[in-house]
Order: C-alpha cells, then sequence, then structure tokens
C-alpha cells in the first residue's frame, strides 16, 4: 500500500437508525484519516433515517457520500449487496454499522499497519470493542483474544465485529469473488474464514476501537461477563452453530479454488471429525488443530464435538 493517504469507501448498513445514527456520523466525520467515501445501504428505513442521511450530505467533506437502496432481506445481504456492488472502488474497505461511535484514529490505526505489508496480499484488520449501553455509558469491553488469528480458528470462531474491519482491495476483491457464488452467515465471520482460507493476513489489535452500542433486547448477550461466555457455550451445546457451521462449510465448498493447500487439507480434516463415531471425531478434531481463542471455548468446543453438537 502507497504511503500517501489511500481512500477508504466505508460500507454502512442502516435499517431504522434514526435515534443513533447521527452521532455516529459524527463519529466518522471526526476520523483522523481524511479521505472517507461513505456508501449507505439504507434497507427499508421507516423512521426518518434516510431524511437524516440526506441533510448530511452537504456536511460531507472527506468525500463522496452516496445513499443506496438494500435488497431488504436483512443484515447479512444488505452488506453483502455492498461486497458485491462495483460502483464501490477505494483502497481500502470498511464496515460500518449505524449506531456504534468510532474512536478518531479507528481507520487510521488500521491504515498504518496495512502500509507495512505488501498490498497484493489480502489484508484484514480488526480490533477488541468497548461496549455501551443504549443511553452511551460504558459497561465493558469484548473479550481479549490472545491466540492469533487463522483459518483454524476462523472454521470454528468469528473474533471480532464487523464494524472493526478494515480490508484493502485485494481482500475485498477476494471477498467479492467468494460473495458471488454464495451467501453468508454474517459478513465479519466470512471475511475472517475467506482471507485467512485464501493465505490472506488478519491482525487483530487489542485496542478498543470502536464503542459498540447495545440495546436492551441484547444487552443480555454483551461480551462483558462471564455470564455471557456461559451464554455464548450454551448455544453451542444446543447445537445453534451446527447450522451456522454448516452454511459455512457449504460456502467454503464452492469456494474451494481459493483456498491455500494448507487450508484445504485443515477444512477436510474438520468437515471429516464432524461425522461418524466418537473417536473418529476427535482425531478429526485433533489433526485438523481447530481451535477457539481461549482455553474454555476451546474446552466447549471439544465437548460438543463429542456430544455432535458441531
Amino acid at each position: 500500500m502507497s504511503k500517501e493517504d489511500p481512500r477508504i469507501a466505508v460500507l454502512m448498513g442502516t435499517k431504522d437508525g434514526a435515534a443513533f445514527i447521527d452521532e455516529q456520523l459524527r463519529s466518522l466525520l471526526a476520523q483522523s484519516h481524511p479521505l472517507i467515501d461513505l456508501w449507505i445501504s439504507d434497507d427499508g428505513s421507516v423512521d426518518g433515517t434516510t431524511a437524516i442521511i440526506e441533510a448530511w450530505r452537504p456536511c460531507w467533506s472527506k468525500g463522496r457520500m452516496t445513499l443506496l437502496e438494500g435488497p431488504r432481506q436483512g443484515f447479512a445481504a444488505n452488506f453483502r449487496s455492498m461486497i458485491l456492488d462495483r460502483r464501490i472502488e477505494a483502497d481500502c474497505y470498511a464496515f460500518c454499522d449505524q449506531d456504534d461511535i468510532w474512536e478518531p484514529d479507528r481507520l487510521e490505526t488500521a491504515v498504518r499497519w496495512m502500509q507495512g505489508l505488501d498490498a497484493r496480499t489480502p489484508l484484514m484488520f480488526c480490533s477488541r470493542t468497548a461496549t455501551m449501553t443504549e443511553a452511551g455509558s460504558l459497561v465493558g469491553h469484548s473479550p481479549l483474544f490472545r491466540r492469533p488469528p487463522s483459518f483454524r480458528n476462523a472454521l470454528v470462531q468469528s473474533i471480532a465485529g464487523g464494524n472493526t474491519i478494515l480490508l484493502n482491495a485485494a481482500a475485498r476483491g477476494l471477498l467479492a469473488t467468494a460473495c458471488a457464488r454464495t451467501g453468508f452467515v454474517s459478513h465479519d465471520w466470512w471475511a475472517y474464514l475467506i482471507v485467512t482460507a485464501a493465505g490472506g493476513i488478519v491482525r487483530y489489535d487489542p485496542r478498543p476501537l470502536v464503542r459498540y452500542r447495545q440495546h436492551p433486547a441484547n444487552l443480555v448477550g454483551a461480551n462483558v461477563s462471564w455470564q455471557a461466555r456461559v451464554s455464548r457455550l450454551g448455544r453451542l451445546f444446543r447445537g445453534e452453530f451446527a447450522g451456522w457451521t454448516d452454511l459455512n462449510l457449504d460456502g467454503l465448498a464452492v469456494n474451494r479454488d481459493l483456498l491455500t493447500p494448507e487450508a484445504a487439507a485443515c477444512l477436510d480434516l474438520f468437515t471429516s471429525g464432524r461425522q461418524g463415531g466418537l473417536f473418529h471425531r476427535l482425531a478429526g478434531l485433533r489433526k485438523s488443530g481447530v481451535y477457539r481463542q481461549t482455553f474454555a471455548g476451546t474446552l466447549g468446543l471439544y465437548l460438543a464435538f463429542i456430544l455432535g453438537r458441531i
């Protein structure tokens, strides 16, 4: 990547976000990075969200602001539509939710890391988040992960929210190729899977660069407590992750030509390990080297394999 300031396309998905989008847009305008094109795909808002966006147009001084009509098929399809939109061209691409607050150097930090690497390599930056209530009070942080990002981790875990991700052009092109062939569970998990599967580099920054707003309906699921971690393990044991894993594996199957030989071998061992008897499953899991970021998470993964829940 050039040492000059790259142009960043921020891809924001909106749906009835009038209560908070102004605060998010202010945090985007306050970014220390100077060149930002803002692409907003609205998925059928009925609360005045688009009117707020239109009012912001003359205030946007960092580049272009473009409002798109979303596919109205849910958040995953909305972000997929922007990943595939050929009108969106830039040096780097960031995903953005409508109700968060970005730290002023959120983009600059990611760009600085990318500028030290080969731009031909797919690169993905992500980070930890701070968690805040609907009213904006900070209440905690997402888990701090210490193990290296990798395809072996991505098969069973999404380590960062899409609201923290920055992709270089090579990663966006790779992701667009994969997305043209299949949908996905979530854009952040899918990006982590595809970039690592193709031999790209992922950087997880331990510093919280985004304040992630939790609403009353989902605050119980916030990544701020042991109760939340137990809740995630509970979903694992109930088999909820199994359906998501099925969709991810189906997507990887139709994109097998993008995988490195090492990733393909890991994928085969993991896929085989989900079938057959107990000892066969455990042997496949062990040989694949798949892991979650924490000891408790990896232990839960093995227990879920024993119970046939993943």
